[in-house]
């Protein structure tokens, strides 16, 4: 063999162990990558798990918060709905006993009515005393220097020595 066959050979050879040695090296890299693939199958079914398993804690405990403010808001309404029954109540009673309150202090008692009734008796038989005594005359100031005057009656008969008196009319 000469030289050149030799170095042909040899770097045939070089050539073929390197080929032999990338082959090898790209089946570890296939096996690497299949494995790859299997962890990131089993990894996603993990994460999957794990999302899953989170978001129903989290809806459970956000069921339980939901249900806790539900019962506040509940209890907060019930406590409205007694306070708004009571202040109902207090403004009723309020409405209620304001014109109480102000007609016992603006009305007269029962005492100061009788006394007003007695002494609307006592005006009354006043009233018609003074009417027989004279009280339904028609006073009036007549002509230019005001002088008092009397309705007459001119039918009535006259009175006096020259039948000066007149009846006045009325009576």
């Amino acid at each position: 063999m000469t030289d050149r066959a030799a170095a042909v050979d040899d770097a045939t050879m070089k050539f073929g162990l390197l080929m032999e040695s990338a082959q090898a090296h790209q089946r570890l890299a296939e096996s690497q990558l299949d494995k790859l693939r299997a962890h990131t199958q089993d990894l996603d079914s993990v994460v999957r798990d794990e999302i899953r398993r989170t978001l129903v804690e989290e809806l459970q405990m956000l069921t339980a918060e939901t249900a806790r403010a539900t019962r506040a808001l509940q209890k907060v309404r019930r406590g409205a709905s007694l306070r708004g029954v009571l202040w109902s109540f207090t403004f009723a009673l309020i409405c209620a006993l304001a014109p109480l309150g102000v007609a016992s202090w603006v009305l007269p008692s029962a005492a100061e009515v009788s006394t007003l009734r007695a002494r609307r008796d006592e005006l009354s038989l006043n009233v018609s005393k003074l009417e027989q005594l004279g009280g339904r005359i028609d006073w009036r100031h007549c002509g230019d220097t005001r002088r008092l005057c009397v309705r007459v009656n001119r039918k009535a008969p006259t009175y006096g020595e020259r039948g000066e008196y007149y009846v006045i009319d009325g009576y």
